[in-house]
């Protein structure tokens, strides 16, 4: 049986560059090396492509991994059927690539425009599509489609970076009439918390404004949730199966890019600390906003179960969720008897099975 030829594409130019760099290295660890022909193609912020030429992962985060004297710009054509391109000197070195794993974060790697590069160039790809995959990235629009799934979710309001430009204390009144302090503000498109405020008064939320407009132009402000955090791994393509349900004691304020990647703050619960009637709801819900969104492949999907009464509310989905090494997707899937590098098995299985 031969080989596949599997692509790890990771770093980006988003403001989560740090957080793939982290995944990727997680990833090309726990991959089965003895199973597939890896090409591990690294995007700097600037937009650079990289084809790596070091097996020391652990220089991805340190980010030395740009300066491998074998590396070769690279790149993946749009043309069907020549894979990946290297370049060395004047010379063009095509590479067959049987599948992609996008481990890229945010912006031109999560939002539908790398899965869009990949389907014109015939290439299959692990996670969802363009269309779930830029969805899932507006916050605001995944509000509108857990809307008309009738999926609970807080009460919420998107804001324009003109609103918080010329009329700022025109649009706090407004969120003052519709939400009680505190609230939370949301760039709409970014992940791993990038730019996420907890506002407790009128000048916490005038910075949170002006924070979230400096990184997109729609903002998502929504009301406080007072819950426990809780995160279930989805994967599958027509039939997508839940993974037990994990708990977050962020140690903070809240859940935020500090606690996730850079304290030792957070703690995490799996199984989460909830009953097992709540655990099947949310486990429902899940795989139900999967669906809604129409994602394929993975994703992570994200609720809150308030404290008083154990309500479960939908918080968010994400459609290429951390693979880092203390990162809740590949942590739930291991708990539920998939451990790490059966789970990546399985995803280049769905990408291939999803391609068109």
């Amino acid at each position: 049986m031969k080989k596949l030829s599997v692509c790890i594409l990771f770093g980006g130019t988003s403001p989560e560059h740090e957080v793939s760099l982290r995944s990727a290295e997680s990833v090309l660890n726990n991959i089965d090396h003895s199973k597939y022909h890896i090409f591990p193609v690294g995007i700097t912020k600037e937009g650079n492509w990289y084809l790596y030429g070091g097996r020391d992962y652990s220089q991805l985060p340190t980010g030395q991994w740009r300066n491998h004297p074998n590396n070769r710009r690279a790149a993946i054509s749009p043309i069907r059927g020549q894979g990946l391109l290297n370049f060395e000197g004047d010379c063009v070195v095509r590479e067959r690539i049987d599948v992609v794993f996008p481990v890229l974060h945010g912006e031109n790697g999560e939002d539908g425009a790398m899965q869009g590069l990949l389907q014109m160039a015939g290439i299959p790809y692990v996670g969802p599509h363009v269309a779930a995959s830029a969805v899932a990235m507006d916050k605001t629009l995944t509000k509108l489609v857990a809307d008309h799934a009738g999926i609970p979710q807080a009460a919420w309001q998107l804001v324009r970076d003109q609103d918080v430009e010329s009329r700022l204390e025109r649009t706090m009144d407004k969120l003052e009439g519709k939400f009680s302090y505190p609230m939370f503000v949301k760039p709409a498109g970014t992940g791993s918390s990038v730019g996420v405020s907890k506002a407790r008064d009128r000048k916490s939320l005038q910075d949170a404004l002006r924070l979230a407009a400096g990184y997109d132009s729609k903002i998502l402000v929504e009301e406080f949730i007072h819950g426990r955090e809780i995160e279930v791994a989805v994967m599958g393509n027509d039939n997508p199966m839940a993974s037990i349900c994990g708990e977050i004691d962020s140690g903070a304020e809240f859940y935020d890019y500090d606690a996730k990647y850079i304290t030792d703050t957070s703690k995490a619960y799996i199984p989460a600390r909830i009953p097992a009637e709540v655990e099947e709801t949310i486990r429902d819900y899940a795989v139900k906003v999967y669906r809604a969104v129409g994602c394929q492949g993975l994703s992570r999907v994200d609720f809150f179960v308030t404290y008083e009464d154990n309500r479960v509310v939908f918080n968010e989905i994400n459609t290429i969720p951390g693979f880092t090494s203390i990162s809740m997707y590949p942590k739930l899937f291991a708990a539920s008897g998939v451990p790490y590098p059966k789970l990546i098995d399985e995803l280049i299985r769905l990408a291939l099975e999803a391609c068109p």
